[in-house]
């Protein structure tokens, strides 16, 4: 438990990974942050939603200790304001409409300085992944031809919409099927950074009864 100021609630600490612990204001700060871009209440994340918050928690310093390592450009201040105002636009708030920005920014107690430190964070570490996991994929054209024919075309004729050549979506479907191999492969690069790593969690959820470890 760490010491707090006059007023505040004792911070502690729910999980240390190789040493980096992540603090409960930590957890909570992430929760609401993830409801903030998701569009959902502030105060309504279900257990399963904590849970998951903090796992992306452990992850993100995961990565971050990659970074620290490796040699690409960091996002820019007009990419990390680009991202804040396509979180803004979800919310339809007008650009000059300053007032109800900030009251929304307050009812999930965040400021716009957080914001901005969150999405260049984000921003790092899609950079990060892609550099790290984009050069080993490739996409052959038997694949994007099977994806053409049992993904896309089934989709566009249920939905009634047009259909498209296969030379007119190739480059769309082999950014697509690029995308989903890169998760995959992200998965495996996690769960391997995990394996090697000293991480340890101490943490109640509402409900649970108890502390998991």
């Amino acid at each position: 438990v760490l010491p707090a100021r006059a007023g505040d609630l004792l911070d502690r600490i729910v999980a240390a990974v190789n040493g980096h612990v992540i603090l409960q204001s930590d957890w909570e700060d992430a929760v609401r942050y993830e409801a903030f871009v998701a569009g959902r209440p502030a105060d309504q994340s279900n257990p399963e939603e904590r849970k998951a918050a903090l796992d992306r928690l452990i992850d993100q310093e995961l990565l971050r200790e990659q970074i620290r390592s490796a040699d690409f450009p960091a996002a820019t201040d007009e990419e990390v304001a680009a991202r804040v105002r396509e979180i803004r636009e979800r919310y339809s708030v007008a650009p000059d409409n300053q007032v109800a920005w900030q009251a929304l920014l307050t009812r999930y107690r965040l400021t716009e300085n957080e914001l901005s430190q969150r999405a260049a964070l984000q921003l790092n570490l899609m950079r990060l992944v892609d550099a790290r996991l984009r050069p080993t994929v490739s996409i052959d054209a038997p694949s994007i031809e099977s994806y053409y024919n049992q993904e896309l075309l089934p989709q566009l004729r249920q939905a009634g919409a047009k259909e498209g050549s296969l030379a007119d979506v190739t480059p769309k479907i082999r950014e697509l099927l690029t995308q989903q191999k890169v998760n995959e492969l992200l998965v495996s690069w996690l769960q391997n950074l995990r394996a090697g790593s000293e991480i340890r969690t101490t943490f109640a959820l509402p409900g649970s009864g108890g502390e998991a470890r």
